[in-house]
């Protein structure tokens, strides 16, 4: 026999029995689902940044001196794709005298750079998102993992008041 039983056991005990140990075999599973679903979340979200960054360093863009930081340093975390963004908006507003693309004249000869600057910062917003969503889902990840651990600690617990 088991040192741990593994359902739950009656709240009485034969006289001159050992008390045993109640686990709800309901609360461990769940727990122990919640605690694969985490990992799983965690694995993906720091593949997810990894791959965000992965595909942004492959494109081998620094960040322009006119950005407001990380001037000189690789594109490939949300915060250089953010700095990178900036300074291709100062640089859209110098061109176009601080109007956005939709006020430049179709015939305007700079309306396409305008266009190609604010695709590119649009794409590197977008980026910067993605880095937030990937944290996010680690941060869900770690709360499952962690959750998941506490369930099955609970459903071990000596009288504790779960029941099947």
């Amino acid at each position: 026999m088991s040192a741990q039983p593994t359902a739950i056991e009656p709240d009485y005990a034969p006289e001159g029995a050992p008390a045993t140990r109640r686990v709800n075999r309901r609360a461990r599973t769940y727990g122990t689902l919640l605690v694969v679903l985490g990992v799983i979340m965690l694995v993906a979200g720091v593949g997810a940044w990894g791959a965000v960054a992965q595909g942004l360093g492959q494109e081998k863009v620094d960040v322009t001196d006119t950005a407001p930081a990380f001037v000189g340093q690789r594109v490939d975390a949300p915060w250089e794709a953010w700095a990178q963004s900036e300074a291709i908006r100062t640089d859209l507003q110098q061109m176009t005298d601080g109007r956005t693309y939709a006020e430049v004249d179709r015939e305007d000869p700079i309306r396409p750079s305008v266009a190609t600057g604010t695709f590119l910062r649009a794409s590197l917003m977008t980026s910067v998102i993605a880095f937030g969503v990937s944290l996010a889902v680690v941060g869900v990840g770690v709360g499952f993992v962690l959750g998941g651990l506490g369930l099955r600690s609970l459903a071990r617990r000596d009288g504790g008041a779960l029941t099947a």
